[in-house]
């Protein structure tokens, strides 16, 4: 959507780390200023980027999901949001390393939720907050690719 520097990398900063749910609406803004957006997702389910148990503990909500019901919220319904995927390893932040360590790091960290109504034919929208090396969404597309899914596509707030 945006590149992740000045206003846009301080709304993800506000959100993630600093409890600043009041952001979402000024991401809603830039959201619905982005007819293109509503065109992407119309139809999909849209799937946020889990966080593991503990880190959704210690943070108290999960910035993709969030996302996602945001960009729901924009197209009025035409997406709905679904936690298909569950972070199954706890791994530290991934700022601080490189594209080859973030891959290695990523491997398997991501699974199908036991009982998650994955079907071949549905269009399903990975969600994140920020798109840097890609490792991330690369791991939960191939979760939801080995759960049945075929048509799959991403969408972030940032990148960068």
């Amino acid at each position: 959507m945006t590149l992740f520097k000045g206003p846009a990398r301080e709304l993800v900063l506000s959100l993630k780390y600093r409890n600043g749910l009041f952001v979402l609406e000024d991401m809603k803004v830039l959201m619905r200023g982005n007819p293109a957006i509503s065109e992407f997702i119309a139809d999909a389910t849209l799937v946020p980027v889990p966080l593991h148990p503990r880190k959704r503990r210690e943070r108290g909500f999960n910035q993709s999901e969030l996302l996602a019901e945001a960009l729901a919220e924009v197209v009025e319904g035409a997406a709905s949001v679904a936690n298909l995927l569950q972070r199954v390893l706890d791994i530290e932040s991934q700022t601080t390393f490189d594209r080859r360590t973030r891959r290695r790091r990523m491997k398997n960290a991501f699974a199908a939720r036991k009982g998650a109504a994955i079907t071949a034919g549905q269009r399903y929208v990975l969600v994140d907050d920020v798109f840097t090396t890609g490792s991330t969404l690369n791991a939960c597309a191939h979760a939801m690719r080995r759960a049945g899914a075929l048509n799959l596509d991403v969408i972030t707030f940032a990148h960068g």
